[in-house]
């Protein structure tokens, strides 16, 4: 059966639109919630509708801020209380160096059009950078492709690839690549999924770039 591109049921996710998720809790909230110390200053870049931003200010007691391209996901974090403006994040930033703590860019660098930008950017204005990713080298969608010969689906949750904000999709290696040619930058902590299963959990561990879903980086700059 042929999808109806002008059905309005249609899934696309490029307009941001936050206005029927006011809230939501995702898995790898409560590991990047781990990464960030009490009382310190975080920003999150594409912050969308602030949920992250909110459970970071509730639990640790952060001095908030984001930056948010929709303005729905800007008018729902204003509801909650929340220092978030409206703008892009891959542009240079209108914040003095080292302004904050950490920059967080959760599961939004596959999504901007210079993510060399986003990242010398979160270089500049923070001590640390915390950046997820889902991993476009999933074993998944490395099979899809090879079986269907069309760009793989697995990792674009849902959406087609016209139909999805996922400009610049990502493999780990990908991003060790670019971390190495922006100077400046080091990976401290490479948080990754664990299982119960020993066997499932040795692949994990050992081939993330192939069985990984979902990495988050911690990372803080250096001269």
């Amino acid at each position: 059966m042929k999808h109806d591109i002008n059905s309005p049921k249609h899934n696309d996710n490029r307009n941001y639109d936050y206005s029927s998720i006011e809230t939501e809790e995702r898995q790898e909230y409560s590991k990047i919630i781990e990464l960030v110390s009490t009382d310190s200053s975080v920003i999150d870049l594409g912050c969308g509708n602030g949920s992250l931003l909110k459970i970071l200010k509730d639990k640790k007691n952060i001095q908030d801020y984001g930056i948010e391209l929709s303005e729905s996901g800007v008018e729902i974090c204003k509801r909650k209380g929340l220092n978030v403006i409206k703008g892009s994040i891959d542009t240079k930033l209108n914040f003095e160096e080292n302004a904050f703590d950490y920059a967080i860019c959760n599961v939004t660098i596959q999504m901007v059009n210079y993510p060399e930008i986003l990242l010398n950017e979160m270089k500049r204005i923070s001590k640390n950078q915390i950046i997820s990713f889902p991993n476009f080298g999933f074993y998944k969608n490395r099979f899809d492709l090879l079986v269907n010969g069309r760009m793989p689906r697995p990792m674009l949750f849902g959406y087609n690839w016209y139909s999805t904000g996922h400009i610049h999709q990502l493999s780990l290696n990908d991003f060790y690549e670019i971390v190495d040619e922006i100077k400046g930058l080091k990976i401290v902590q490479v948080v990754l999924e664990k299982s119960a299963n020993p066997i499932k959990n040795y692949f994990l561990n050992n081939f993330p770039n192939l069985f990984q879903v979902l990495p988050i980086f911690l990372l803080e700059k250096y001269k």
